[in-house]
Formats: C-alpha cells, sequence, structure tokens
C-alpha cells in the first residue's frame, strides 16, 4: 500500500512539473527543453536553507520558488530574439548549466554525494513524516497549481499567450507586449517548477545531480506532449499514465538491467504512436509546428 502511495506522491510532482511547462509549450508555444533546471534550483535552495540556516521547509519552498521563478526571468531573454528549435536548444543549454553547477560546485552542493538529511514539513509541531500526509499536502498543492494555472489560461492574459502561439506578429501588431509576456509566463512556470523541486526535496529527504539531468527534462516534455499541449486535464492524463505505466515493469520480475532500457522503449512506442494517430496529444487542443 505504502508503494502505491509513493507512486501517487511522485505522479502529483510530476503533474505540477507537467502543468507549468504546458503553459510555457502548450500555451505559448515556446518550445523549452530545460524544464528540470527550474525544479533543480528550487530543490537546491529549499534543501540548502533548511540544512545551513534551520529555515523552515515552507518559507523554503516559497524562496526556492521564487528564485527559480527568477532564473526562468533569465532564460527568458533569449526567447526574445531566439525562435524554434534555436529556442529549444537555448533551454537545452541552460539545463546542462544548472546540471553541470549543481554537479562540479561542490562546496556548496557536495556535487554528486548529494545532500542528505533534508528535513520534512511540519504543521504545528506535527512533521509530515507519513507518506499519507504528504500525499494531502501534494495533492491540496496539484489542485492549487491547476486552478491557477486555468484560470492564468483562461485570463485576457491566457489569451495574448494563445495569440503569441498562433501569430505571435498579429498579435504584436494589435498593440501587445509579446516580449513582456514570454518572460512572465517563463517566470510563472519556473515559480510552480520549482516548488516541485521543493516538495520532492523534502519528500525523499535527498537529492544529488542525477535527479535533474536533462533526461528529466525530456520526460516531462513527452507528459506534456503525450496528455495533449494546451490542455490542463492533459497535464494530468500524462503525467499520471508516463509515471505510473513504467511502474508495472516492476510486477513482471524483470531485473533493473532490463527494466530501465524497458520504460524508456515504452516512452518512445508510446510517442510514436500518438505522433502518429494523434499528434495534439491524448486531450491536446494544439498541435505543435
Amino acid at each position: 500500500m505504502e508503494y502505491l502511495l509513493h507512486i501517487l506522491v511522485i505522479a502529483g510532482i510530476y503533474i505540477i512539473l507537467t502543468l507549468s511547462l504546458n503553459l510555457i509549450l502548450g500555451y505559448t508555444g515556446l518550445p523549452a527543453l530545460g524544464h528540470a533546471a527550474f525544479s533543480c534550483v528550487g530543490a537546491y535552495v529549499s534543501a540548502l536553507l533548511a540544512l545551513n540556516y534551520g529555515i523552515s521547509p515552507w518559507i523554503g519552498l516559497l524562496i526556492g520558488a521564487i528564485a527559480a521563478s527568477l532564473m526562468g526571468g533569465v532564460i527568458a531573454f533569449p526567447s526574445l530574439r531566439l525562435k524554434g528549435d534555436y529556442l529549444a536548444l537555448a533551454t537545452f543549454g541552460f539545463a546542462v548549466i544548472v546540471y553541470s553547477i549543481a554537479k562540479n560546485w561542490v562546496a556548496v552542493t557536495r556535487g554528486p554525494l548529494g545532500l542528505p538529511g533534508i528535513p520534512t514539513f511540519s504543521i504545528g509541531g506535527f512533521q509530515l513524516s507519513s507518506i499519507w500526509s504528504y500525499l494531502i499536502l501534494v495533492a491540496l498543492l496539484v489542485a492549487l497549481t491547476a486552478f491557477l494555472l486555468n484560470r492564468v489560461a483562461n485570463s485576457p492574459f491566457g489569451r495574448i499567450l494563445k495569440g503569441i502561439r498562433e501569430d505571435e506578429i498579429a498579435t504584436e501588431s494589435l498593440g501587445k507586449n509579446v516580449n513582456r509576456h514570454k518572460v512572465l509566463v517563463f517566470m510563472i512556470g519556473a515559480f510552480f517548477a520549482g516548488i516541485a523541486g521543493s516538495l520532492y526535496a523534502h519528500y525523499i529527504t535527498f537529492i544529488d545531480p542525477s535527479s535533474f539531468t536533462i533526461m528529466e527534462s525530456i520526460t516531462i516534455l513527452l507528459m506534456v506532449v503525450f496528455g495533449g499541449m494546451g490542455s490542463i486535464k492533459g497535464s494530468f492524463v500524462g503525467a499520471a499514465i508516463l509515471v505510473i505505466l513504467p511502474e508495472m515493469l516492476r510486477f513482471l520480475g524483470m531485473p533493473s538491467s532490463i527494466a530501465a532500457p524497458m520504460r524508456q522503449m515504452i516512452y518512445g512506442l508510446l510517442l510514436l504512436l500518438l505522433m502518429l494517430k494523434r499528434p495534439q496529444g491524448i486531450l491536446g487542443r494544439y498541435r505543435f509546428r
């Protein structure tokens, strides 16, 4: 039972990541390949504040999310001049830089040794150490994230984002500040990714750079594409399926040396079938061009 609840917690964290990337990719049409870097910033900032300064994980979560949001603003600036594949490469490079810092800045991050003993969240002196309590916390934050991002997507701000996705020049000709909206959407998406990273750090109580590789960014991207770009519900479906389905391989008794490559093969096969049969994703409204 605890294993099932653990999978649900991990799925919830990935849903937050998928929702936040969907705002950037699905609603605004900006190809981003470095989303795991924002969760890495949130996780390390929150964990280091708790370990080195004794700051509450609740405050660390907020500060980590703000730090990730500021990094989102930094990476947004190339999007003002770059488009398509070039923007994707720029965000890819950003993810590699963040991963390299986490791995090589040993004096701060302990490098490959990671950060053990990260404290868990507590409410009124009660530690959220049981998996049930943490699942409730993650579920509440997933619901809050979905609610807020849905409001953003359906607001006048969100309609401008969709305009940028469909025709950036036409949107700009209507007097809309396209550059400002691009920066803001990166910052909003990075903020929620930072929350997801902090949740992961305080749940696992240990992080190292291997949790935030470029493959993690690609996995989150696959969840967005699989569930459907430009769809809040699609983010739930894509993240849930691609987290839960590979875990079913454990019940087949396969050794880890086979199960890990098999999981990547399943990802590739599902994506291939989806691109052939439904390019916009299961619940998607938008086909990326």
